[in-house]
């Protein structure tokens, strides 16, 4: 099942499912709102009956539009360690995203007017759909409610000034999230092996599969539930592959008017043109 939260003429956002070519209205106005209505609100988002529009021309809103957490991992595959220069880590590297970052499927990525180094950077993202802490494994995957296509873009210049990297992470209106949230028995389970891609104006900069994480889905969402309570809407975007701008010679970082294409194979894309930030 496919999951979104989508824009209507009312200005307000409605919580769907995709069924072909059709959005089917599940009650809820976002997917966030849905899934922490209760522990069965996947099956009933699979029996909802609502309002029925087309699917092309639809306004993807980020698929929860206001998680409680949005938990990242950095370095967590092999030839982006390599690229970037830094050694395998032995647990998971954590830094965090405010809401105010998110951005939906085709909306424009703001370029930062006091940063000159902002970098692509292709993530698979898990949501949260059950509330867990200190889980076992199997609990940690039974906790996935589904996963999205995240792109991490970084403020390169802001991240490298200190130690801490969320300053660089987390600027407004540059995460796009989206389309829609694809549950697990959609893509071969908790663990999938699915391609991820990233182009920018058509250029392919990145290439991998979801299946070369160092620390997987079920594996990070254990870890977390040890730090802090997960609850349902919740995000964690689970790293990137090699192929950033930041590790080309010479780098080479998004400008105005290009256009980056975000993909994982069995779950979507996501479409978003780069516009520098008005003051």
């Amino acid at each position: 099942m496919k999951l979104a939260t989508v824009r209507t003429a009312d200005h307000s956002t409605r919580a769907v499912r995709v069924d072909g070519d059709s959005l089917v209205e599940v009650g809820f106005a976002d997917v966030g709102a849905l899934l922490r209505s209760g522990s069965d609100a996947l099956e009933r988002a699979a029996r909802a009956t609502g309002a029925t529009y087309a699917l092309g021309g639809a306004d993807f809103a980020p698929v929860v539009l206001d998680p409680g957490k949005i938990v990242c991992v950095g370095v967590n595959y092999a030839d982006h360690i390599a690229e970037m220069g830094r050694e395998a880590p032995e647990f998971p590297t954590l830094f965090a995203k405010f809401t105010d970052a998110l951005v939906g499927a085709r909306d424009a990525i703001v370029l930062p007017a006091v940063s000159a180094m902002v970098d692509w950077e292709a993530e698979l993202a898990v949501v949260i759909g059950r509330t867990v802490r200190h889980a076992s494994p199997t609990e940690a995957a039974a906790a996935i409610a589904g996963f999205t296509v995240a792109n991490d873009v970084s403020m390169r210049d802001f991240q490298n000034r200190t130690l801490q990297w969320l300053q660089g992470k987390t600027f407004e209106h540059a995460t796009p999230v989206g389309p829609w949230m694809v549950t697990p028995d959609e893509v071969g389970g908790t663990a999938p092996d699915l391609e991820i891609t990233c182009e920018v104006d058509g250029v392919s900069r990145q290439r991998s599969r979801t299946s070369r994480l160092i620390f997987g889905p079920a594996a990070i969402v254990a870890y977390l539930s040890d730090v802090i309570t997960l609850r349902p809407g919740d995000l964690i975007l689970t790293g990137t592959p090699g192929g950033v701008g930041h590790a080309m010679d010479p780098p080479v970082y998004l400008r105005p008017g290009q256009v980056v294409r975000t993909a994982i194979e069995g779950i979507g894309e996501l479409v978003n043109e780069c516009i520098p930030e008005m003051p």
